[in-house]
């Protein structure tokens, strides 16, 4: 593993992020919205913190998502994912690049998102890590969606409808307990939850198991995607 790679394509994705106004609303517009709503609406009997771990999950479930498989997309129709991977740059040093740069863009808007809380300091680092898990798991769906993708609109098409379900589902089992049901077995749903009793810093072995069996899930999405976009045989040997 060439960290010297890494650490170049992790530059450059902060560089193309910061030209890019699309991708870069993705990572500011739910910290801002959690700001301006958690400050200005107060409704009797609204449970605490109920913006920041609405809004939470829901920039969890949308922003690495779609960034992670615009960004492949993009780079797959120009040819420079190609371009990279016929240099010495390997699949996952570019993978490990891109990903870490959408993954620390996330966890900045994610860090904005908790301070609008009322949390205790254990309360929050408990908060960032749920998190991370989640955008982690968001991130591999979007990596799969983005290699499979051939080109930006392909992948606009592809991770609106996935990113719609996972950010929502949440929000919409607690008002549905047949979606509540299903919804249960999503990585979000589980996120959500432990979001909301952030207090009790416990996380629960069926939302450990659920999550752990949606990450292998996507990791390995992300493989047979990968092997079936292309683009393995052209990597260097």
């Amino acid at each position: 593993m060439n960290m010297n790679n890494i650490a170049a394509i992790f530059k450059k994705q902060w560089k193309d992020t910061l030209k890019n106004k699309t991708i870069f609303i993705q990572f500011v517009m739910f910290p801002i919205l959690t700001l301006v709503m958690s400050r200005t609406i107060v409704i009797a009997g609204m449970p605490e913190n109920f913006f920041v771990n609405l809004f939470a999950t829901m920039y969890m479930g949308m922003a690495p998502l779609t960034s992670m498989a615009a960004v492949l997309a993009e780079e797959k129709e120009k040819n420079t994912l190609r371009v990279l991977l016929m240099s010495n740059v390997k699949p996952y040093e570019y993978l490990l690049g891109t990903g870490s740069h959408i993954w620390s863009a996330c966890m900045a808007g994610a860090a904005v998102i908790c301070a609008a809380g009322t949390f205790r300091l254990p309360e929050r680092f408990f908060f960032l890590a749920v998190l991370a898990v989640g955008i982690l798991a968001s991130l591999l769906v979007g990596a799969a969606v983005g290699v499979r993708s051939k080109n930006q609109m392909m992948a606009a098409s592809l991770s609106v409808p996935v990113m719609m379900i996972f950010s929502f589902l949440p929000m919409l089992s607690m008002f549905n307990p047949d979606i509540e049901k299903i919804a249960k077995f999503a990585y979000s749903e589980q996120i959500s939850r432990m979001l909301n009793h952030a207090g009790s810093l416990q996380p629960g072995m069926e939302g450990v198991c659920i999550i752990g069996a949606n990450l292998m899930l996507f990791a390995g999405m992300f493989v047979l995607a990968y092997r079936g976009c292309g683009l393995e045989s052209k990597t260097p040997q």
